[in-house]
């Protein structure tokens, strides 16, 4: 009577090697899945990183805009104190040799020769006068403070200044202050016109 052969173990490392060569399709799309997902949160911390240091760069960017523009304000006219500084050094030197000569001619000639300079230094920082005599009326730089009547010039004249007027390129500083002429008819106080034919009696 022929023996039982004793049970042998099934080989199972073959089937699970092939398995694993095969590949199970649950775990590689659970590991795509993960990696997929991994590179992803890197990209997400990447673009948080370089948004917040873009913000920062433009913030640190603003702060140093606004204390350009506040020192800019605050110390615009200083190339203008500069240039008006000799002006005031010649005036006080003006006054001080006709205090000792008592003359007041070098003092008037001295003050015509600051009044030069001054001029210069306004031109140099743009600062021209208004043309206003002579010229027709212009409410946009000139200021009428009276209306005189004038038969030798038009209407709407210039015919006397009485404070110059000052522009900043093309914004007016100052308006100058003027006397326009007016038609000589039209001047308050001017007698009505008169016609030959006589008044009919009252009926």
């Amino acid at each position: 009577m022929a023996e039982k052969e004793p049970n042998r173990p099934e080989k199972t490392e073959p089937l699970a090697e092939a398995g694993a060569e095969c590949g199970d399709p649950a775990s590689t799309a659970a590991a795509g899945s993960d990696a997929e997902l991994a590179r992803l949160r890197a990209e997400l911390e990447d673009a948080k990183n370089r948004a917040l240091r873009g913000w920062a760069e433009l913030e640190n960017y603003r702060k140093r805009a606004n204390r350009q523009i506040e020192d800019e304000r605050r110390y615009a006219a200083l190339p203008l104190l500069r240039d008006l500084l000799p002006v005031l050094d010649n005036v006080k030197r003006a006054v001080e040799a006709a205090e000792k000569n008592h003359d007041t001619a070098s003092l008037l000639e001295g003050i015509k020769l600051v009044l030069q300079q001054l001029g210069t230094v306004l031109a140099r920082h743009h600062c021209t006068p208004i043309e206003a005599l002579g010229r027709p009326f212009d409410p946009n730089v000139h200021d009428a403070i009276l209306h005189q009547p004038a038969a030798d010039v038009p209407a709407n004249t210039v015919i006397q200044e009485v404070h110059q007027g000052f522009q900043l390129h093309d914004r007016v500083v100052r308006p100058a202050q003027v006397i326009v002429s007016s038609p000589v008819g039209n001047a308050k106080g001017a007698a009505p016109e008169t016609t030959d034919e006589e008044p009919r009696p009252a009926e």
